[in-house]
């Protein structure tokens, strides 16, 4: 493990402490790499994922289901609503300052349906307080945006 991934990791300890806590996620995992926050009450799995990808941090929704992905994506168009607006309101609410969130959706390599957005940090800056903070914040306005689209609280919400 480099110095990097040792910094990362840590930070991931902090976090899955504290998400853990807050009772809005299912189990919390993590490795050198990713922590992983399961959803609660989406009608297929589901999990917010911190993680690093090609050097780069992201923060992301994914799923391995399909019809859950397209009830989100069907929410959005049903709303007009801007996946990309919305969290930026749930940034908003927790103090962040900052432009608005980007959003990619595609389905990754190893089968999952993906929303995820670049973070302005990078894995040397995640071990700091500040970084610590940021990708809390994230998680938790990923969690608090996704949570209420789609079939995200499942059948009998």
């Amino acid at each position: 493990m480099n110095q990097t991934d040792s910094k990362l990791a840590k930070a991931f300890a902090t976090l899955a402490t504290d998400l853990d806590a807050t009772g809005r996620f299912g189990a919390v995992t993590f490795d050198d790499t990713r922590l992983e926050c399961a959803a609660l009450g989406p009608t297929a799995p589901a999990g917010y994922r911190v993680e690093l990808d090609r050097g780069r941090l992201f923060v992301s929704l994914v799923t391995p289901d399909r019809w859950l992905s397209q009830s989100i994506e069907q929410d959005l168009m049903n709303t007009g609503d801007k996946i990309e607006e919305l969290i930026d309101e749930e940034l908003a609410e927790l103090d962040h300052t900052g432009p608005a969130p980007a959003v990619e959706h595609f389905r990754s390599d190893d089968k999952l349906y993906t929303f995820r957005s670049p973070l302005s940090i990078g894995p040397d800056q995640a071990g700091e307080p500040a970084g610590v903070a940021l990708l809390r914040r994230y998680l938790l306005a990923y969690e608090a945006c996704f949570r209420v689209l789609g079939d995200m609280e499942g059948d009998d919400q």
